[in-house]
């Protein structure tokens, strides 16, 4: 009886610890561009989180972080304000953690039954970390293109098929983001209604690019 005692054991170690492996590898993200972030979010604000509290629903719960708002760039439409944010408390379950008053937050999210909600697949980022031309997206750049499509780019050869796209190819040589299109270019829409990539310099330094450059 006793090696069966110790098979059972080892089997139901070996479950419970697949178990807990596929649990923490739960969160995956697609790779996405500042842009397709902002134009796909409900609220964008910049806010600094000032306090948290652990809400005892759901399998982990949910946490609930307190903000100071100090700007907001999308969803006047959803709410004039923003006082708390909501997600999950395990990382697993894609929750994200932010620094209790430590850092001012770019923070994107989508609005249920009036709450604002976000997870490691929105774009939240230190707002001093974000590019010079990342703020001025948010700011108004991005806005200008949600009508247009960001195709990324895995494998070469890579092509635009209509004229609203712009190819993203920050996976091909960066091997990962974040990359040189996503930290410096927003794909805006011109006329006609093609779509391009667009690097907008401080000075005189301002240029449009075509769809499959840089």
């Amino acid at each position: 009886m006793q090696p069966l005692c110790h098979q059972l054991l080892s089997l139901l170690f070996v479950f419970s610890s697949l178990q807990i492996h596929q649990l923490t590898e739960a969160c995956s993200c697609a790779l996405s561009h500042p842009q397709d972030a902002y134009c796909n979010s409900d609220i964008v604000i910049r806010a600094k989180v000032v306090g948290k509290k652990l809400l005892k629903d759901g399998p982990f719960g949910t946490m609930r972080y307190t903000v100071k708002q100090m700007k907001m760039y999308k969803g006047f439409n959803k709410m004039q304000h923003v006082q708390h944010i909501y997600t999950d408390a395990s990382e697993s379950l894609c929750g994200v953690k932010f620094d209790i008053n430590k850092y001012q937050y770019l923070i994107t999210g989508r609005v249920f039954d009036g709450k604002v909600y976000t997870g490691l697949c929105n774009f939240n980022q230190p707002w001093e970390r974000l590019s010079l031309a990342q703020k001025k997206g948010i700011n108004h750049r991005y806005q200008l293109g949600c009508n247009c499509r960001i195709k990324p780019c895995h494998y070469l050869p890579c092509f635009v098929t209509s004229k609203n796209e712009c190819l993203w190819t920050d996976m091909l040589s960066h091997f990962g983001y974040p990359g040189y299109q996503s930290r410096h270019y927003a794909c805006i829409q011109q006329k006609e209604g093609y779509c391009s990539w667009y690097r907008g310099m401080a000075g005189r330094d301002k240029t449009t690019i075509n769809s499959t450059d840089p």
